[in-house]
């Protein structure tokens, strides 16, 4: 077995509707919209937060709508793309950093900044999100 590191050339475009979706997901939780959140999640996902474990497509939909309702009604959500690389065509492997701003902040606190893992895959020439993984960013220095 090699462990030489694979990846293909992809075309800027392809990167761009990688991002775009990032700014889907931020849209749809600004809108409290749990099933346009969950519909950018592959059916079969994983979400895997502190503590929490989604399954799927539904459970993530069941879990973000309640949420959207509850403790995250007004809040938005912003990432920092740190990397997006293509092991393959049709996956793609995104570092982000992330953070929940909450009604009236300006700014969020630095210690809520979570690095988070995507994996996305691509069917049927759209971008969904096939794992999502994040821990705490730890405060920066």
């Amino acid at each position: 077995m090699s462990s030489e590191l694979h990846e293909v050339a992809i075309e800027p475009a392809e990167e761009h509707a990688v991002r775009a979706l990032f700014e889907a997901t931020s849209a749809a939780w600004s809108d409290g919209d749990g099933g346009a959140f969950a519909g950018r999640y592959a059916r079969d996902a994983t979400v895997i937060l502190p503590g929490v474990h989604l399954r799927g497509r539904e459970g993530i939909h069941s879990a973000m709508g309640a949420a959207f309702a509850g403790p995250l009604k007004d809040s938005r959500r912003v990432h920092t793309t740190e990397s997006v690389r293509f092991p393959t065509p049709d996956v793609a492997v995104v570092i982000t950093r992330s953070v929940t701003v909450f009604a009236g902040e300006a700014e969020p606190p630095a210690d809520r900044w979570e690095l988070a893992t995507w994996t996305l895959v691509r069917r049927d020439g759209e971008w969904l999100v096939e794992a999502y993984h994040s821990s705490p960013a730890g405060t920066p220095g």
